[in-house]
């Protein structure tokens, strides 16, 4: 599968704010606000796109790729670039995350060069833990909110 790096669009915005996962991945379901639309629409997030210009996912760059309630536990104090991803519900599950993820890897290392990377996980999420591992991803910090707990996991570019 090729993939391909656009700027979002609000067409796609439009699309991933409707997206529904699966049950415990529901979690990430999101509601279509005037306020989440504005956010995605932010120029931190970029969509991904196949070679017939369907839509595979995202991601987003930066302060909106964190946990807000992480910064009360100080895990984002080093300065690391964030990044956040949300791959189409249609194509989770089936062996496609590790390429998706390795594109915005090689996207963020051409922008942000000899960065370390550092993404934020519900520790529930077992599956993509073990993905972030296979990606040279290291586990840092843990916190907890009101809702699930998290864990952040850096990628070091002498990994």
């Amino acid at each position: 599968m090729q993939l391909f790096i656009h700027q979002m669009n609000e067409e796609a915005s439009n699309d991933i704010l409707t997206w529904q996962y699966d049950r415990p991945y529901d979690f990430y379901n999101n509601e279509r606000t005037d306020e989440a639309l504005q956010e995605i629409l932010d120029g931190s997030y970029y969509r991904m796109n196949d070679e017939n210009n369907v839509l595979i996912g995202f991601f987003c760059i930066g302060a909106n790729a964190k946990v807000p309630a992480g910064n009360e536990f100080g895990v984002y104090n080093e300065d690391l670039v964030d990044m956040g991803v949300g791959m189409n519900p249609t194509y989770v599950g089936k062996g496609n995350g590790f390429e998706f993820c390795m594109h915005v890897i090689r996207f963020i290392q051409e922008h942000y060069p000899n960065k370390a990377i550092r993404l934020t996980v519900a520790t529930f999420n077992e599956r993509a833990i073990h993905l972030y591992e296979k990606l040279g991803f290291v586990s840092e910090d843990k916190f907890q909110t009101l809702f699930a707990q998290f864990q952040t996991m850096i990628r070091r570019e002498h990994q």
